[in-house]
């Protein structure tokens, strides 16, 4: 081998090796051999050691689609009747920015309630929810009011346990952001989901015409572009995004790649980089990812549905949060993955000319549109969230 090629082989064998110990440390930035800790609520047995039947429904109900995935939930349990509990919203994580008058919050307290529900007849639990036992919140002094006042009394019974068919898709993933297949909903799936709406107050509305998806595909985009345009949101959306594995067991809530379907060795990559050099994932940069994946969302979404309530008491949505968990499972069931469309109907000053025209066009009796929805058959799966885990959602 001539002198020069033997210059050529060490450059080579240099950048060989340079290139594996970045991509070690990249790897190892990401936390790519630590164990997801934040996935263990999701496994079917996780209930399994715990005794308390109240502590098994909430691991059931820990599972819930939730606002941010900030998960803000606490229950008490009643030292007098092992069979009752409280649930309380967390006022330690709200959303306050992109929620400022808490009403994902409170839908998501349904969505909560729904799962507990669900999982206690699979277990031979009836349980009895009683809404704002003590009353409504004071809304002038709304965090103090939600910690004092419950949201539900919950009390169960025994009873034979139900199979119920839903039980099983509590287990997949709850939203799904990706684009969606083409093929419309079917008469009898629409039918089965319109099963799905049995409180008063509250309807259920499905939409598929042309025109339609056109229309509510543009809404979606607007409330992406105003709320991606403003600071203070990418900063709260910052302040809860886990770039990596050992963020995601810390905190085990918030955003992360998973929602943006992102998984195996691009997450990682993603994950190191950003913890490397953290100017990578700049509002810039987050603020384009938002815009092209709402965009890509509005493309490929065959039906939307809504859910609209009478009123916007905090009951009704409560309400509303119960039947989406409905609406969901039983989109599970029958092939369909959905995903909340919550931009446009924040309530903040910015966003108050889509709202009041979304509401004028598909809420002309005066209703509170609580849920926009995507729905479809998925093209892609999507990977499970973090939770906490149930311990944590146990107060004194």
């Amino acid at each position: 081998m001539s002198k020069r090629a033997k210059i050529s082989m060490i450059i080579l064998l240099s950048v060989v090796i340079l290139l594996i110990l970045l991509a070690g440390a990249v790897f190892t930035a990401s936390g790519v051999f630590k164990k997801a800790k934040y996935l263990d609520p999701w496994k079917r047995d996780y209930v399994d050691q715990f005794e308390d039947p109240r502590v098994k429904l909430a691991a059931y109900g820990l599972l819930a689609p939730n606002g941010h995935n900030l998960q803000p939930w606490k229950i008490r349990l009643d030292k007098q009747n092992p069979l009752k509990f409280t649930l309380y919203t967390d006022s330690t994580r709200l959303a306050l920015e992109s929620d400022p008058l808490a009403r994902q919050t409170m839908v998501s307290q349904g969505t909560f309630l729904e799962y507990l529900r669900v999982g206690g007849e699979q277990l031979g639990y009836q349980a009895a929810i009683r809404l704002f036992p003590e009353g409504e919140y004071d809304e002038q002094k709304l965090s103090g009011s939600m910690d004092q006042k419950p949201v539900a009394e919950i009390t169960l019974s025994k009873a034979q346990p139900v199979a119920n068919p839903l039980f099983d898709y509590m287990f997949l993933p709850d939203t799904n952001r990706m684009a969606y297949k083409p093929d419309p909903l079917t008469a009898e799936k629409r039918q089965r989901l319109e099963q799905t709406n049995a409180d008063e107050g509250l309807k259920l509305i499905f939409l598929d015409a042309p025109e339609d998806i056109k229309k509510l595909g543009e809404y979606s985009l607007e409330g992406t572009d105003i709320e991606t345009g403003l600071k203070r949101m990418n900063d709260e959306s910052a302040d809860i995004f886990r770039s990596n594995e050992s963020q995601k067991n810390k905190y085990r809530s918030g955003f992360s790649f998973e929602g943006q379907g992102t998984t195996g060795v691009k997450k990682h990559l993603l994950q190191g980089m950003i913890t490397i050099v953290p100017s990578f994932n700049n509002e810039e940069a987050s603020t384009k990812l938002a815009v092209d994946a709402a965009r890509t969302a509005a493309e490929h979404s065959p039906a939307y549905a809504l859910i609209l309530s009478k009123d916007n008491s905090r009951t009704s949505q409560v309400k509303a949060g119960m039947l989406y968990s409905r609406l969901l499972l039983a989109g599970h069931e029958q092939g369909l993955v959905m995903q909340p469309l919550s931009q446009v109907l924040e309530e903040y000053p910015e966003m108050k000319a889509p709202y009041t025209r979304i509401h004028q066009e598909y809420a002309p009796g005066g209703e509170t549109i609580q849920f926009l929805i995507r729905l479809g058959q998925p093209a892609q799966d999507t990977p499970l969230s973090m939770r906490r885990e149930v311990t944590d959602l146990i107060a004194d």
